[in-house]
């Protein structure tokens, strides 16, 4: 990562990692190198193994998508297609990550912006922010993936709608439809979705990843495949000295008299 590029990662004592896209002077959209780092920085959290990431914005905006004065000067289909591919892969290395995920939106996320928050597993959105399915204003669809998320989440009638609209949702909106986790105050965003980081962190990371990926697998796979999954999941889980040892407290203090 180029810290020119406006994107940093950094990871804390616990494990848990911040990927801040802070580029203030275009309310965070993203450059040629801004994508790039933005990739290499899902990658480089990839391999760090961490505990949980969280994805957010600098100053007062998530992120407003691709960076248009920049990319005007790429206007071919090539062009098109390099930049989706390049996303493309990045949100679907994000959404396969095997650590929960969570965007904390403080401000607006329009464009690739709610490309980039429903590609997270939770979003945590402050009482400013919104989420803005605006490609159509651009004359283009989702091209980094968020059509089908977005499919996935509310279903077709509604996502048709949205596209078709360029619809901003709320943060009450996008929580009643199931897109938003928690709506917070104004500049707190990041801040819970560091409680909800360090909670998740608290557990052994074999259980949460493994809850992770047993939700994953029925979005992703056949019910009788993700049944499977989930099916040989367990056992490894149950045999863990975390559940044993959690076992055996619960039969000491169930053995205890009232008057102990």
């Amino acid at each position: 990562m180029n810290p020119s590029s406006g994107v940093v990662l950094s990871i804390d004592a616990a494990q848990i990692g911040i990927l801040k896209v802070h580029r203030p002077q275009v309310r965070n959209a993203l450059s040629w190198e801004a994508m790039q780092a933005f990739s290499d920085a899902v990658e480089t959290a990839r391999k760090a193994n961490l505990r949980a990431l969280i994805v957010t914005g600098g100053g007062q905006a998530f992120i407003a998508g691709g960076d248009l004065k920049q990319l005007a000067d790429y206007p071919t289909e090539d062009d098109g297609r390099r930049m989706s591919r390049l996303m493309t892969r990045a949100l679907h290395n994000l959404e396969a990550l095997p650590f929960p995920t969570i965007a904390a939106i403080n401000g607006p996320a329009r464009g690739g912006g709610s490309e980039v928050a429903l590609a997270c597993d939770l979003r945590i959105m402050a009482e400013n922010a919104d989420l803005g399915f605006v490609q159509v204003a651009w004359y283009v669809t989702p091209g980094w993936g968020m059509g089908q998320r977005l499919l996935r989440l509310v279903g077709y009638s509604r996502a048709l709608e949205w596209l078709l609209t360029g619809k901003v949702l709320s943060p009450q909106e996008a929580l009643e439809h199931g897109l938003a986790n928690r709506v917070v105050p104004k500049g707190q965003a990041l801040d819970a979705a560091r409680a909800l980081a360090q909670e998740i962190a608290s557990l052994p990371p074999a259980v949460a990843q493994s809850i992770k990926e047993v939700l994953r697998a029925g979005v992703t796979l056949p019910p009788a495949t993700a049944a499977k999954v989930e099916h040989d999941l367990f056992p490894p889980l149950w045999a863990a000295d975390e559940h044993v040892e959690a076992v055996l407290r619960f039969k000491q203090r169930s053995r205890k008299s009232p008057s102990d």
